[in-house]
């Protein structure tokens, strides 16, 4: 009964780790080793720069790092401007989407914003999707604080596979929070786009279909 007992119980600790497991690779770009294998690809992605003219900052999470394609691939390459990355692959607008600390938009803003930036393009919610809608709020919040007066476009989820049940509800958010704000949003879950067989990351293709979206948003902004 002993050795029952201890098979039984090794059986469901298995199974809370698997949950776990699945829970944190489940996010947009949260797969892989940990926080400093991510931490290591928004370096790759930092030191990448395309463009010419007034800057514009791209906030996000591993859409705007690339993940499953070149760096070049990834879809800020398609903006006008100067475009500096700041991405963190599953992370968030709230605090807690990520499990890597400081990962979320608002305190990596407190850094990659500086003096000479013009636009900041921020693009996220798929690894909101979990999070409360106070978690959200909260986080939207302390963004806009540290981008002050700037020229902000917030780009909301697209409708990924894996995610399909939980975009609807992020994209009313982050758009309600936009409005309240002042600033503009460019919903994109009506956007039919590629992805990889994980259902949830843009293919090559996908990323300049995406890009070539923001950019015309972009273009409006700054006319």
């Amino acid at each position: 009964m002993r050795v029952r007992g201890k098979l039984v119980a090794m059986a469901v600790l298995a199974a809370v780790v698997a949950s776990v497991l699945l829970l944190v690779s489940g996010r947009a770009g949260a797969g892989g080793d940990g926080c400093r294998e991510r931490a290591a690809a928004a370096d790759e992605r930092r030191e990448l720069v395309t463009g010419s003219g007034p800057e514009t900052l791209v906030i996000g999470d591993s859409y705007s790092v690339g993940l499953g394609v070149k760096p070049a691939e990834s879809w800020p390459t398609r903006l006008p401007g100067r475009v500096r990355v700041d991405g963190f692959s599953g992370s968030g607008f709230s605090y807690a989407a990520s499990g890597c600390p400081g990962a979320d938009f608002a305190t990596r803003a407190q850094t990659a914003v500086r003096d000479d930036t013009g636009l900041v393009v921020v693009q996220g919610g798929l690894n909101d999707f979990d999070q409360p809608v106070a978690e959200l709020e909260s986080g939207f919040d302390r963004l806009m604080k540290e981008v002050g007066d700037r020229s902000v476009l917030v780009v909301g989820p697209p409708n990924a596979p894996e995610r399909a049940d939980a975009v609807p509800n992020v994209d009313a958010v982050l758009a309600r929070l936009a409005e309240e704000h002042g600033t503009a949003y460019l919903p994109m879950r009506d956007l039919e786009l590629p992805y990889l067989p994980d259902r949830l990351h843009l293919t090559a293709e996908g990323h300049r279909m995406f890009g070539d979206v923001v950019a015309g948003a972009v273009a409006g902004l700054t006319d």
